[in-house]
C-alpha cells in the first residue's frame, strides 16, 4: 500500500475575522459620540502633561532623540517637549516613552489591563509626519479632529480586546495590544486603505510579543517604562513597511500550527464580546492624584486619609491590614528588597507605606534618596495583604469596574483605626465631575517644568475649547508643545 502523501495545503485563506473587524472599524466607522470626543480631548491633554513631567528625569531623557546624535529629519515628526524632529518611527518611540515613563497616564482595566494613551506615540508621530508631507505637496494638513478620532479608535481596539482576553495570565505583556492598536490607526493616518490595515495588522500579530518579565519580581526594571514606546513605534514601523508594499498574512491568527492562536494562545480563540464603538474612551480611567500603578490608586487614597491620624504613631504600629482585589495581589504585592524606581512603583506595600508616612505620593518618592528612609521598609514588613472576593468580582463587573482597596491599622496597645475603604478612585467615570478640575490642575503643574505661566494658560485654554482644538492643523498643534531645553535634572 503506497504511503500517504504528506503536504501542506497552500490555498490562501480569507483574512481572519479579527483582522477584518478591526480594519472595517478603523477605515469605515464614523464616531458620533460627543462624550468620546470630549474625553479624548482631556486624555490628550493629560498624556502631554505626563510626558512633560517625565522630561525632568535623566533616565527617561537619555533614551530620547535620534539614534545618531545630532540627526534632524527634514519634514519629519516633532517630539513634544523637545526640539527633536525625527523620522516617525523614532518619534513615536520618543513620545510613547515619555508619556508612559512615570506611570501617570490614563488606564483601562479588564481581564487585561493597559494604558491606551500609550498609542499617542504612533498617533502624534504619524499625524504630524503626514501633515508635513501634505504641506510639502501643497495639500491641506490633518486636523486635530483626526487625532482625536484615531485616539478613540485606538483606545477602543486595545480596550475591547482586553475585556475578556488576559494576556498577562500566559505571561505576555499588555503592550502587545498597544502594538496592534497603534499599527491599525497609524496605517489609516498615513493614508492606508482597508486592505493595508488588514495586512499591517497581520504583521502585528505574528510579531514576537513581549514577556512580562520586566514588570515582576525578581526582575522588575525600567524596560516597563519604555515598553509602550517600543510597541507604539513598532506599530508605525509595520504600517510603514506595509505602505512600501509588504504583503500581509491573512491567517496570522488562525493558521494551524504556525498561527498566533496555536503558537501562543494555547489553541484557544480570543473573544470580542462587543462591537467596536466608543465605549472605552467614554469609560477611561484617569490617574489624577498619584503616579502609581492603577490597582493601588484607591489604596493610596486610603493611606493619605489615614496619614494625619497615624503620622505621630508610626512606631506604635503593630500591623497594617490591606484588603484588595485579586489583580493587585497577583501583580504588585511583593516583599523583600526593592532595587530601583520601577520596582517601587509596582509594589503595593511601598506605595501605601510612603503615603502613610508623607501624606502624599509623588514620582520622586520612588527615587533612591526617598527609598532609603528606613520607615518605609519598616511599615512594609508590618503589612498583611489579603483579597476580598467581592472587590475582585466588582472589578470585572462591566457595570461597576471598581478598583477597591481598604486599610485598617492596628497599634501595639490594642487600639486600631477605623477601616478606610475606597471603591472608585479619583479619575473613575463615576467620579468624573470632581475629577476634571483636578485633571486641569495636574496639567498645569506638569507643564510648569517647561513652560511659563502665560504659556501654560494659553495651552490650557486651547484644551477647554473643543471646536478650536479640533480644527487646529496637527503641525501647528505640535509646534505649540516644542521646546529647545527639555529637562530639569532632579
Amino acid at each position: 500500500m503506497p504511503n500517504k502523501q504528506i503536504a501542506d495545503d497552500n490555498l490562501k485563506p480569507s483574512p481572519d475575522h479579527e483582522l477584518t473587524s478591526i480594519a472595517d472599524y478603523v477605515t469605515n466607522d464614523v464616531i458620533t459620540s460627543p462624550l468620546a470626543y470630549s474625553t479624548a480631548r482631556y486624555c490628550l491633554m493629560d498624556a502631554l502633561g505626563c510626558a512633560m513631567l517625565a522630561l525632568q528625569y535623566p533616565e527617561c531623557t537619555k533614551l530620547l532623540g535620534p539614534i545618531v546624535p545630532g540627526t534632524t529629519v527634514p519634514n519629519g515628526a516633532r517630539v513634544i517637549g523637545t526640539s527633536y524632529c525625527l523620522d516617525p518611527i523614532q518619534a513615536a518611540f520618543n513620545m510613547g516613552t515619555a508619556i508612559r515613563w512615570l506611570d501617570f497616564n490614563d488606564t483601562w482595566l479588564a481581564a487585561e489591563w493597559g494604558h491606551p494613551s500609550d498609542n499617542l506615540g504612533a498617533i502624534l508621530a504619524a499625524a504630524d509626519f503626514e501633515s508635513r508631507r501634505r504641506l510639502v505637496q501643497g495639500l491641506a494638513p490633518l486636523r486635530m479632529r483626526d487625532v482625536l478620532t484615531a485616539m478613540i479608535k485606538a483606545y477602543e481596539i486595545q480596550g475591547v480586546l482586553a475585556l475578556e482576553n488576559s494576556f498577562n495570565r500566559i505571561g505576555l505583556d499588555h503592550v502587545a495590544l498597544v502594538k496592534v492598536a497603534s499599527t491599525a490607526v497609524a496605517m489609516q493616518l498615513l493614508g492606508g486603505t482597508y486592505n493595508n490595515v488588514v495586512d499591517s495588522l497581520s504583521q502585528a500579530w505574528i510579531d514576537g510579543q513581549s514577556l512580562r518579565t520586566y514588570r515582576h519580581a525578581p526582575n522588575t526594571g525600567s524596560r516597563k517604562s519604555w515598553a509602550a514606546g517600543d510597541a507604539t513605534s513598532r506599530g508605525v514601523r509595520l504600517a510603514w513597511l506595509t505602505m512600501l508594499g509588504e504583503k500581509g498574512y491573512p491567517s496570522a491568527l488562525t493558521a494551524k500550527k504556525w498561527g498566533f492562536y496555536d503558537v501562543t494562545w494555547h489553541h484557544q480563540l480570543m473573544h470580542l464580546p462587543q462591537p467596536f464603538g466608543s465605549y472605552v474612551m467614554e469609560n477611561i480611567l484617569f490617574k489624577i492624584s498619584y503616579p502609581a500603578e492603577f490597582h493601588a490608586q484607591t489604596a493610596v487614597e486610603c493611606a493619605v486619609e489615614l496619614h494625619p491620624k497615624i503620622k505621630d504613631r508610626l512606631n506604635e504600629i503593630d500591623k497594617i491590614v490591606l484588603t484588595t482585589q485579586e489583580p493587585a495581589t497577583r501583580i504588585i504585592s511583593k516583599t523583600g528588597p526593592l532595587h530601583n524606581p520601577a520596582d517601587r512603583d509596582h509594589c503595593l506595600q511601598y506605595m501605601v507605606a510612603a503615603a502613610l508616612i508623607f501624606g502624599n505620593l509623588k514620582a520622586e518618592y520612588y527615587e533612591d534618596k526617598f527609598a532609603h528612609d528606613a520607615r518605609i521598609d519598616n511599615l512594609r514588613e508590618k503589612m498583611h495583604v489579603q483579597e476580598n472576593p467581592h472587590y475582585s468580582k466588582d472589578y470585572l463587573d462591566p457595570e461597576k469596574r471598581s478598583i477597591a482597596n481598604a486599610i485598617q491599622i492596628y497599634f501595639t496597645d490594642g487600639s486600631h483605626t477605623e477601616k478606610v475603604e475606597v471603591e472608585y478612585p479619583i479619575g473613575h467615570n463615576r467620579r468624573r465631575e470632581e475629577s476634571i478640575p483636578l485633571l486641569l490642575k495636574k496639567f498645569e503643574n506638569n507643564l510648569s517644568v517647561l513652560f511659563e505661566t502665560e504659556e501654560i494658560q494659553q495651552r490650557k485654554a486651547l484644551f477647554l475649547d473643543q471646536d478650536r482644538l479640533e480644527n487646529l492643523p496637527v503641525n501647528e498643534f505640535m509646534e505649540l508643545f516644542a521646546r529647545e531645553k527639555i529637562a530639569v535634572t532632579l
